[in-house]
């Protein structure tokens, strides 16, 4: 396992965690062979947002004193009234079923997490009412560690973030919602599947959202990497073939400030296939060339993908870029953490020799030796 600093939280997590969606009325011993699997990997991250007491409560109980060894992101918000899971900013309500997971998970939660924040209107049904002085109560009282929230729309996340009470965000992120452009809703093409013809290359409103959480130091933990499994089927993917899990997850983890991806597994079997990953070569990773292959009208941006390397001079071109790109949102006012992390690279653009074997790997068209000049002007030595 592999371990990632999640943003300013002073928590390292398990690059891969768990999502626990799909051990929803399952049996205990399913739960418990699933939650085995995945400590005996070195997971240390869970997303419990499932609201029911029976799946919390068979979590818990397969956790038992390994608790202690583990994170939970645990959701305010989250409910099943009659049965019926759905969110809630009726202060009560949410009060009653995140005090009772506080209750089952041994009065502490890592992370709350404010619920499916996907729009204006929710965005001021939490953050221009007590809701957020709730979530901001937990944490003085030490009830929860870091405030975060979960979003599938990077304006709302956006205006959430800038707000400056989360720490963290729960991000839906894979290449189908990336490249979707920036005025359709994730969830319109979520259940009828997504037509290729709506790609045109990554929407610079998710990119623009990955580089804030770099430049303020927010930690992603990553949700739906695989589109529902739609990605890993070739008559659902949108691209020419379908993706492999490992491809899914690298795409993920290749996108600045994240910290974790949390694939839903229900059993033991699953957790142990996209563990995987770990075993896998840098080609058997490698997520660029179906990416490259449709149409790209943002072609020039830097997504991390690698194909740069190797460098002579041994840089971290990708590294370079992702601190270069979170510097670009505001140059009079680059954040100390964003200097910091760029100046700490063993090699950056000093030892760059302009022989230009990176930019002839770029599937995506970077003007990289350029792009090297510019970070000799922003972040000099």
């Amino acid at each position: 396992m592999q371990y990632r600093a999640l943003g300013n939280t002073g928590r390292r997590v398990s690059a891969i965690g768990l999502g626990c969606e799909y051990l929803d009325n399952k049996p205990y011993a399913q739960v418990k062979e699933t939650v085995d699997m995945a400590l005996n990997h070195g997971v240390n991250l869970l997303d419990v947002f499932m609201p029911g007491t029976q799946v919390r409560e068979n979590i818990a109980k397969a956790l038992g004193s390994r608790r202690r060894d583990v994170m939970i992101q645990g959701h305010l918000g989250s409910t099943d009234v009659h049965k019926q899971y759905g969110k809630s900013r009726d202060l009560p309500t949410v009060q009653k079923y995140f005090e009772e997971m506080l209750r089952i998970f041994g009065g502490y939660i890592d992370f709350g997490m404010i619920f499916f924040l996907d729009s204006q209107e929710e965005y001021k049904e939490v953050f221009e009412t007590e809701f957020a002085t709730y979530a901001l109560r937990l944490k003085e009282r030490g009830d929860i560690g870091h405030i975060g929230f979960s979003s599938h729309n990077p304006a709302t996340a956006m205006q959430a973030i800038h707000t400056g009470l989360p720490d963290l965000m729960m991000f839906s992120i894979n290449p189908a919602f990336d490249m979707l452009p920036a005025e359709e809703y994730v969830f319109t093409h979520y259940d009828k599947g997504f037509g290729a013809d709506l790609f045109r290359g990554i929407d610079p409103g998710r990119a623009e959202l990955y580089r804030l959480c770099e430049s303020k130091q927010i930690g992603v933990t990553v949700m739906k990497p695989f589109a529902a499994g739609k990605l890993l089927t070739p008559e659902h993917s949108p691209f020419a073939k379908a993706l492999t899990p490992a491809q899914c997850i690298h795409y993920a983890l290749s996108r600045p400030a994240v910290a974790s991806v949390l694939p839903g597994c229900q059993t033991g079997a699953e957790v142990a296939d996209v563990m995987r990953y770990f075993d896998l070569s840098e080609q058997e990773r490698d997520y660029a060339e179906i990416l490259s292959a449709g149409r790209n009208d943002f072609a020039g941006s830097c997504v991390y993908c690698s194909h740069c390397q190797p460098c002579p001079a041994q840089i971290d071109v990708a590294a370079v870029h992702r601190y270069l790109d979170a510097a670009r949102l505001d140059p009079g006012a680059i954040p100390a953490s964003v200097v910091e992390g760029y100046r700490a690279l063993p090699y950056s653009h000093e030892a760059c020799i302009g022989c230009g074997d990176c930019e002839k790997r770029c599937p995506f068209g970077v003007q990289i030796k350029s792009n090297m000049q510019e970070a000799a002007q922003i972040f000099g030595r």
